[in-house]
């Protein structure tokens, strides 16, 4: 076997914050021209670590090589001077400027006090033909698709000279046809000498494109192994210290009284929808990005629309959020940061914020009867969290979801809608969020799950409402003979 070269050297890397040790000596390479993996739940010390190699915190011990020669950035202006660039979840573009704009921002080089074109915009330009020939240099950024905007992202990244690219969590909110197109990117960055570190909680993802896996958990490393031999339920071993083997279990709910029935909804982008939801169920939607799943979602949930939903055989002609939330609806948001919760109040502040009677005492809030919602709830679901005072944006994004949960449960919702459930959250809390999903069907409530992860509706839902091109094309009901390829076809437009 060739001998491998190493781009990074870690050795008893450590970082302590104020009582507490976020990153405990981890040790591990990463080799030249390869795709590494790092995985882990949150918390696990991912992102401390990829903090101190982009120079955002200092670490406490230990030391880096880069390229063979020592490593201690102290800024991001270091690590990036060092070859090591970041393409973050939230893409760092100016949807105002031109892509020509982008690329350029921050090297202007002036005359008279007008800007004119940067010296390197001809290398920028031949590197993103290289990735995608239909962007052109006079686009407005905001016009083009979240993978556009990334190929831009890595093209500034290459003009860098960068040598190391980390990419956090980037397929988060592509489509799969978007994300095929990201995976050829990253091969031919292999090829022209890149090394890529991919951070991610979709285990799929690293079976399609690593090469090696580092797994993280409770700020230690607990091994690095090559992909090629190993199996999903090895990988989720070792993240959770045991085996997770997630199949679909029918919810136990009464589904013999019907809760809801949607009958020819029709929009701009939706096709003469219809659909029943049963009292117990697990009703789950599922499509490609564009099938119209989310817009289902936003008409439950207050958007005009033409035809007819009954809720308790009662037509239902509310409009606007408030009427949805009055009939017993209640959503929890695919965007749960933006959407979902106050990030800069407690626990024991978000958890009523649905309904605010249950802990008013003559019209004023009652502290006791707060404390005790709040503190009801964290230990329902196992909110990891300091106290009911801890601040929503300081917690996980399993623990966020689960306190979203709680205020739908807290309005006393009979219908509980969840767009992307687990998005954005780690292998372990995803089960959890599953078993709280059932055990809610268990007792009686009606849940519509949207997903773009096949493999998530298939574990959870008991009937499955395929979706292509703003129509219903077939409603399965799960069990045993449930088949992937037959579902990927109808959701990719064939025939039934």
């Amino acid at each position: 076997m060739a001998h491998q070269e190493n781009a990074i050297e870690i050795r008893n890397v450590g970082k302590e914050f104020p009582g507490v040790r976020a990153l405990k000596g981890v040790s591990f390479d990463i080799i030249k021209n390869t795709v590494h993996c790092i995985v882990g739940e949150n918390g696990a010390g991912k992102s401390t670590l990829i903090k101190i190699l982009t120079g955002a915190y200092e670490k406490s011990s230990g030391e880096i090589t880069l390229n063979g020669k020592p490593f201690s950035p102290l800024k991001v202006r270091d690590a990036m001077s060092g070859g090591i660039s970041v393409l973050y979840q939230e893409l760092n573009v100016v949807d105002e400027l031109t892509v020509e704009g982008n690329l350029t921002l921050g090297k202007e080089k002036h005359q008279f006090w007008f800007p004119t074109k940067a010296d390197d915009l001809k290398i920028a330009e031949d590197i993103l033909k290289s990735f995608d020939e239909s962007i052109k240099l006079k686009t407005l950024v905001g016009s083009l698709s979240v993978a556009q905007k990334q190929v831009i992202e890595i093209t500034k990244a290459l003009c860098a000279e960068c040598s190391v690219l980390i990419m956090d969590e980037p397929t988060a909110a592509l489509s799969l046809g978007e994300t095929g197109k990201l995976f050829k990117i990253v091969e031919q960055l292999k090829k022209n000498g890149v090394t890529i570190i991919y951070i991610t909680h979709k285990l799929s993802e690293i079976f399609e494109i690593g090469d090696f896996v580092s797994v993280f958990k409770d700020g230690d490393m607990v091994a690095t192994q090559p992909i090629e031999g190993m199996t999903s339920t090895d990988l989720v071993k070792m993240m959770l210290g045991k085996v997770v083997a997630e199949s679909y279990i029918p919810s136990k709910g009464d589904r013999s009284e019907k809760i809801l029935e949607v009958k020819n909804i029709r929009t701009r982008k939706l096709q003469n929808i219809s659909f029943e939801l049963f009292k117990g169920e697990i009703l789950g939607f599922y499509g490609l990005v564009g099938a119209g799943k989310t817009e289902v979602s936003e008409i439950l949930y207050g958007h005009e629309y033409e035809g007819e939903v009954r809720i308790n055989r009662k037509l239902a002609n509310f409009k606007g959020v408030r009427g949805a939330v009055s009939s017993g609806l209640a959503l929890v948001p695919e965007e749960r940061r933006e959407e979902g919760i106050f990030g800069l109040l407690g626990i024991r502040e978000n958890i009523p914020l649905m309904k605010l009677t249950n802990i008013l005492k003559h019209g004023v809030v009652n502290r006791q009867k707060e404390n005790q919602l709040a503190d009801r709830y964290i230990k329902m679901f196992s909110i990891a969290a300091r106290d009911r005072n801890h601040q929503l944006a300081l917690l996980s994004g399993g623990n966020q979801q689960k306190v979203v949960i709680s205020k739908c449960l807290n309005r006393e919702s009979d219908i509980i809608l969840m767009d992307e459930p687990t998005r954005g959250v780690d292998v372990g809390a995803k089960v959890e969020i599953h078993n709280i999903i059932r055990e809610l069907a268990n007792q009686g409530k009606s849940i519509i799950v949207f997903s773009s992860e096949l493999q998530e509706i298939v574990n959870l839902c008991d009937r499955i409402v395929l979706m292509y091109d703003g129509a219903v094309r077939e409603t399965l009901h799960n069990g045993d003979d449930i088949s992937m390829d037959h579902i990927m076809e109808v959701v990719a437009g064939k025939e039934v």
